[in-house]
């Protein structure tokens, strides 16, 4: 099964009490389904039907009037996308596993 290479970022609004529950909630999605490679920032590896579903629970919970989301689907994959500086968190889960 094909999967996707994909980047997402988030703005919530936090002077609330509901925007910071917000922002919890949304980055535990991101949490689930890839990991965190700055602040606000995740990448994901997954099928069309896993993004689907990712995105459908961030929309349930954003808030539109003052939340922004982007979703970029990295077309040929993280390592024909990217360009890296600095130190660099990613964790290729691809890879085998040494323990």
């Amino acid at each position: 099964m094909k999967r996707l290479d994909v980047l997402v970022t988030y703005d919530v609004e936090t002077t609330t009490l509901e925007g910071r529950s917000r922002l919890r909630r949304v980055a535990q999605v991101c949490k689930n389904f890839g990991q965190r490679v700055q602040f606000s920032v995740f990448e994901l590896r997954v099928t069309e039907a896993q993004l689907e579903e990712f995105e459908a629970k961030l929309l349930d919970i954003i808030d539109p009037e003052n939340d922004s989301l982007r979703i970029y689907v990295l077309h040929g994959g993280r390592e024909r996308s990217l360009r890296q500086y600095g130190v660099d968190r990613y964790i290729d889960f691809d890879d085998p596993l040494v323990v």
